[in-house]
Formats: C-alpha cells, sequence, structure tokens
C-alpha cells in the first residue's frame, strides 16, 4: 500500500487559491506542512533544510514574491528537495525577457519583441525601418497582474515614456523590453498545463486592451482543442515544466501566440466556468510526483530539455 506523502507548501499570504489547494489536501489525506515564507530562517552552512521541511517528498511554492521564492527554492534544492516549481522555471517565468527568449528558442510562436538598453536606441527600435512599428506595448521585465505595461501610439508617445522610465524608473526600468501590438479582439486566453495535461482554459475578455483579471477582465470557458494543449504544452516545456498557466493571444486569422507563462498562476476564477476541479488536479499531480522516484519525476527531464 502506497503510503501518503508529506508536502511542504511554501506560502505568504494566504489566498483562495491556497485555501482550495489545502481543502484538496485534506480530502485525500495528505500530511501538509504550511511554511510561511517570510517566519525561514537558513543556515547556509547546514547540512540540510530547516526542521520544517523534516520528511517531506516535495515542497510546492505558493509564495507571493518571485524573487523570494527563486532563491529559497534553490536553496530548497541544493539540500536535495525536490520542489514545484522548480527554481529555474520560478526565474525563468518571472523574467519576461528570459520567457520571451525560451519560447522562441523552443519554437513556440510568440509576438515579435525587442530588448533595448538605451532609450534613444530603444525609441529607433520602435520606429525604424525594421521595427516594431506602433502600436507597441513597453513591460517592465518583472511584473505581473498587467502593471506598468505601457501601449504606446507613436514615436512621441514612445520618447516621452522612455525619457520616464530613465529619470524617474528604477533599476528594472533600464532595460526597455517591447512587444509587438497583437489585435486579439478584447480578449486572450489563460490555459493551464499540469504536467502533461492541459485539463482547461478560460477567456479572459475587456473592454481595455489590458485583460487582466486583476484588471477587470470578465471570464469564460474556452474549449481546449489539440492545436492549442499542443501549443500550451510546448511552451510549458519551454520553461522547465511542471504546474504553469500559459497565456495565450488569438490574432483576426486564428494563430495562437504565447504572451506568457505563469510559475505560480491564480484560478479562483476559472474553475466554475470552466467546471473543472483545478486545485483537486493540481494535488493529484504533486502527490504523484511525490510518490515517484525522483528518476522518474517527468519535471526533470524538462528541465534538463531546457538546459542542454
Amino acid at each position: 500500500m502506497t503510503t501518503s506523502p508529506r508536502i511542504a507548501v511554501l506560502h505568504g499570504l494566504l489566498r483562495p487559491e491556497e485555501k482550495l489547494l489545502l481543502t484538496a489536501f485534506r480530502q485525500r489525506g495528505v500530511d501538509v506542512a504550511l511554511v510561511h515564507v517570510d517566519e525561514l530562517v537558513l543556515d547556509l552552512a547546514a547540512p540540510g533544510p530547516p526542521a520544517a521541511f523534516d520528511g517531506c517528498d516535495l515542497v510546492f511554492d505558493r509564495g507571493l514574491s518571485a524573487s523570494k521564492s527563486a532563491v529559497l527554492l534553490r536553496c530548497l534544492e541544493s539540500w536535495g528537495l525536490r520542489c514545484v516549481n522548480a527554481a529555474e522555471v520560478v526565474a525563468h517565468c518571472s523574467d519576461k525577457v528570459v520567457t520571451h527568449r525560451l519560447l522562441a528558442a523552443a519554437g513556440v510562436p510568440v509576438p515579435r519583441g525587442l530588448l533595448a538598453f538605451e532609450r534613444g536606441r530603444a525609441a529607433d527600435a520602435l520606429d525604424g525601418p525594421d521595427g516594431l512599428g506602433f502600436p507597441a506595448v513597453l513591460k517592465p521585465p518583472h511584473g505581473s497582474w498587467g502593471r506598468l505595461l505601457a501601449r504606446v501610439n507613436d514615436r512621441d508617445a514612445a520618447e516621452a515614456l522612455l525619457e520616464h522610465k530613465a529619470v524617474l524608473g528604477s533599476h528594472q526600468h533600464a532595460v526597455v523590453y517591447a512587444q509587438a501590438f497583437v489585435e486579439k479582439g478584447g480578449r486572450d486566453l489563460r490555459v493551464f498545463v499540469v504536467g502533461d495535461e492541459v485539463p482547461c482554459a478560460i477567456a479572459r475578455r475587456s473592454e481595455h486592451w489590458i485583460t487582466n483579471t486583476a484588471r477587470g477582465a470578465t471570464t469564460e470557458n474556452h474549449p481546449v482543442d489539440d492545436a492549442l494543449a499542443s501549443l500550451c504544452r510546448d511552451a510549458a516545456r519551454a520553461m522547465g515544466g511542471g504546474i504553469l498557466a500559459v497565456d495565450v493571444f488569438e490574432t483576426p486569422d486564428g494563430e495562437l501566440l504565447v504572451n506568457e507563462v505563469n510559475h505560480s498562476m491564480e484560478f479562483r476564477n476559472s474553475i466554475e466556468p470552466t467546471g473543472v476541479d483545478i486545485p483537486a488536479l493540481v494535488v493529484d499531480q504533486l502527490v504523484a510526483w511525490a510518490q515517484a522516484p525522483a528518476a522518474a519525476d517527468p519535471r526533470a527531464s524538462h528541465r534538463e530539455e531546457v538546459l542542454s
């Protein structure tokens, strides 16, 4: 008889998603160690992780800070703990430039993007004969919930925004990441990937060009056909595999483009429209990974593919 695993859940604020996951863990009799990230102190010379992780077969990251998670998970992995999502996956997904490069290198279709480090060169890259053209979207490399995105419709607007970023912004604004504006018909798709399964997707609709639910977008079920499932499976593998949400644009002519990949997805607004018990699927996959030998863990092969 297979014994129930012990899984550590890293968290900050317990959002509705974490509460739903904890309910699913309890229903399956899984031994959960709740670990608040901000309460941890790690002795970096210790032979093993803090006592909070004693006996744990797997660590599941639901922290709120990608920067904290990436550092913490790398330390835990150095002590031999298996983590979902892995430190490298968190690092890949939390940097939009790295995400773009990994997706493009894997042959996953993405909007055209440019990277620049000086505002005059960036303006030329937008406006030049081989540039993105207008409108274009300027994004910070790090961020979530649609914050600090800017659609610029001409060179004057681009130059003004780039000057503000250079003079008033933090060090993160020294990097200019620009994406071609994609006409997506007032919606985008959020597609959930759990291991190798693509169980469901939602369409997020808004009258605003930013279609995040955090900015007021409404949600509805979107069928997952073979093409969408294959695209999102490939995108997740390009990041390193795990439990991810893939944001997809669909152009008026039906082309699918991957915009971003999310490593600690929110799903509270997706359960009802899809009719899929997302937390149950996540927990079942975590239990399967926790009970599998490390050599049989599918996340390991995905990471090797990304890093090879």
